[in-house]
This record gives structure tokens, sequence and C-alpha cells, in this order.
């Protein structure tokens, strides 16, 4: 029983960081182009690069992991995340920040889908749930939190500090892995998808970079088409060739599963609706209404408390309400809220809060009922490629 706790807390401890880094430099921008002396326009590349490999390695990652061994490849993920901490925090300039992103992202790409794949292989099926619930209230806080950590530790510290507290974080997960994980693992003989790693690769690739430039670059440019259209076309060559191929990247049964299809878009547009605000009020209240990165931090956290307090509570409700209700009410209740911040006086600070706290209530009680619908009952080979693919959408 310890055993299993320790290696669902260092599981945590990775989706955590993993998730907290997709969020946390926004509200440092400012801080960070004056210290590095460089324009925002290149500074977003700092952010860019994170989510391109991130997005891109997710997959192909996981696979090879099986191959390698789980175990001894999450704590190299582990490692990879500390030495891209390390460098971030202690770049002197652009150049050496999104190198060290880069291999911050490495590292994510493995430790997310990994520490969900560990965390729940922990247990028998019959009592995923809970493990579940710890791993989706981890997920949300994560990104709910991100603006909030990052405004507090610019204000009171120095931006570096968004990284460096990754670093005591790390090391604590990397010594609970090498207590508790088995490092000699059997490795699985399975043949790599070299094939289907290039395509998804190309196919993510092209498309992230599209997303993240289109509004610089514009969505009608050449570029932009031409990055869609690729990502389409890898996409659809991805899909055909994975349904032949007798060693899938994916397989495709994985999209079988109704269950699991239903998961995957409310994961996107759940995370898309919640990340929408935590990225951009923070930066609203500090560049528009003038307030300090502190205050602005704190209008945003009761998004982050809903999250807390909904989400393990959601995801052992839907054995008795059900799991359709559930996401229905959460969808709703950030509807709601998202019609209320077009409509409320956004000086008022308790019709903020109150908004905040819907919002993070809708988000919460679907955040845990998807992973775990997710999950599913898979194990094995189908349970890698459940959450590969849960984390690069």
């Amino acid at each position: 029983m310890r055993k299993t706790f320790f290696i669902i807390t260092a599981t945590c401890i990775g989706i955590f960081l993993c998730m907290l880094d997709t969020t946390v430099m926004n509200i440092a921008l400012p801080a960070i182009q004056t210290g590095l002396k460089t324009d925002l326009s290149a500074l977003s590349w700092a952010i860019n690069a994170y989510t391109i490999v991130f997005a891109t390695l997710t997959i192909p990652l996981s696979r090879i992991s099986e191959r390698v061994g789980v175990h001894k490849f999450y704590i190299g993920g582990l490692m990879s995340y500390l030495a891209g901490s390390i460098i971030s925090a202690t770049s002197s300039n652009l150049f050496f920040l999104v190198i060290g992103r880069i291999i911050q992202s490495l590292g994510a790409a493995t430790v997310f889908p990994l520490s969900m794949i560990i965390g729940i292989s922990s247990v028998t099926i019959s009592k995923r749930t809970r493990v579940i619930a710890a791993l989706g209230v981890t997920q949300g806080l994560a990104a709910a939190l991100g603006p909030t950590i990052g405004g507090v530790l610019t204000q009171f510290a120095s931006w570096r500090w968004i990284f460096l507290v990754n670093v005591p974080l790390i090391i604590i997960a990397i010594f609970l892995s090498l207590m508790t994980l088995e490092l000699k693992e059997l490795r699985k003989d399975i043949k790599i998808d070299t094939v289907g790693a290039i395509l998804s690769i190309i196919a993510l690739f092209s498309l992230t970079l599209s997303l993240v430039q289109g509004r610089d670059w514009g969505w009608t440019s050449l570029t932009t088409i031409i990055l869609l259209a690729v990502s389409v076309i890898t996409t659809v060559m991805f899909i055909i060739y994975e349904t032949k191929c007798p060693y899938p990247m994916i397989p495709m049964e994985l999209f079988q599963n109704r269950q699991f299809n239903g998961a995957a878009l409310a994961i996107v547009l759940s995370n898309l609706f919640l990340v929408a605000v935590t990225v951009v009020l923070p930066t609203y209240f500090t560049k528009i209404q003038g307030k300090t990165e502190l205050v602005a931090a704190l209008l945003v956290t009761p998004i982050s408390v809903m999250i807390f307090i909904f989400s393990p509570i959601a995801a052992l409700l839907i054995k008795k309400i059900g799991s359709r209700s559930i996401i229905g009410i959460g969808f709703i209740a950030m509807t709601v809220a998202y019609i209320l911040f077009t409509k409320i006086n956004m000086e008022s600070v308790p019709q903020v809060i109150m908004t905040c706290l819907l919002l993070g209530f809708g988000y919460g009680i679907i955040a845990g009922p998807i992973l775990v619908l997710a999950a599913s009952d898979f194990t094995g080979e189908m349970l890698t490629a459940s959450q590969s693919v849960a984390g690069v959408l």
C-alpha cells in the first residue's frame, strides 16, 4: 500500500510539472523580455517550442518506452526535464532559453503519458477510479495554477524561479521512482513502427506549428495553408498505413471504443475552454486593468480551488450518476461562465470571482470522469496508446 502511494505521488508530481509549464510562462513574458533584452515575438518561441515538441513526440516516445522499459524511460524523462529546467533558469539569452525549453519538453513528452500509464497500472482495474481521480485533479490544477504561480514568483522573486521551482519537485519524483519502480523490468520485444512514427511526427508538427503561428503569419497565408494541408494529408496517410501495419504506432481499434472517442472530444474542448481563460485573464488584469501579477493571480485562483474540490468527487460519482450527465452539466456550467464573462463588470471583484468559481466547477466535474473514460479498462499496449493520444490532445 505504501509503495503504491509513493508511485502515485511520483507520477502526480510528473504530471503537475508537465502541465504547469504549458501555462506558467505566459504572465512572466514581460519580465523575461526585459531580463533577456529580446522582443516579445521572438520570446514567444520559448512557449511555442515546448508546445510543438510535446505534441509531436508524445506518441512515438511512449511507444519506444515499451521497448526500452517504461520505468527506466520514465526516470530518463524526469532527468531530461530537470536538465531543461536548469538550462532555462540559468539562460543568459533567448537561444539558451529555447534550448532549455526544448529539452524540458522532451522530458514532458515522456513523463506525461508514462505518469498516467505507471499510475493507472499500479492498481487493479477495480481500483482505477480513485487513482485516475488523483491524476485528473493534478492535471487540471497544474493548468489552472500555471499563471497564478508564474505571477507570484515573478513579482516576489524572479522569472527564473518559474523554472527553478521545478528542481526540488523533480528530485523528489526521481528519488521516489528509484525507490519504488522496478528497474529490471522485462523489455517487450516489439517492433517500432518507423513509418507510422515519421507520419505522426510530420502531421502533428505541421498542425501545431500552424496553430501557434497562425495569428502572426495570417490564417490565410500560404505558409499556414500549406502546413494545414500537409497535416491533413499525412494524417490520412497515417490512418491508412496504421490499419495495415502489423505493429502499429497506435492501434486503430482504440478509436472503435465509443467511450474513448467521447472522452477524447471532451478532453480537447474542456481544456481549450479552461486554458483560454486561465491564460488570457491574468494578462488582461495586468496589461489592461493595471493590476499587479499577485492580484491577477489571486483573481483566477478560485478556478483552481473548484477543480481541486470537484474533480475527485465527480470521478467517484460516475457509477452513481452516469458519465454523460456529469460531463453534460460540466459543459453547461463552463458555457454559462463564458457568457457571464461577456456580461459582467470585469472591474467588480465579486462578479469575477463568482464567474471563475462557476468555470472551475464546470471543468472540475468534467476532468475526473473524462480521464476515467479515456483509460477505460485498457491494459498493456492499448493503455499506452490511449494515454499517449490523450496527452497529445
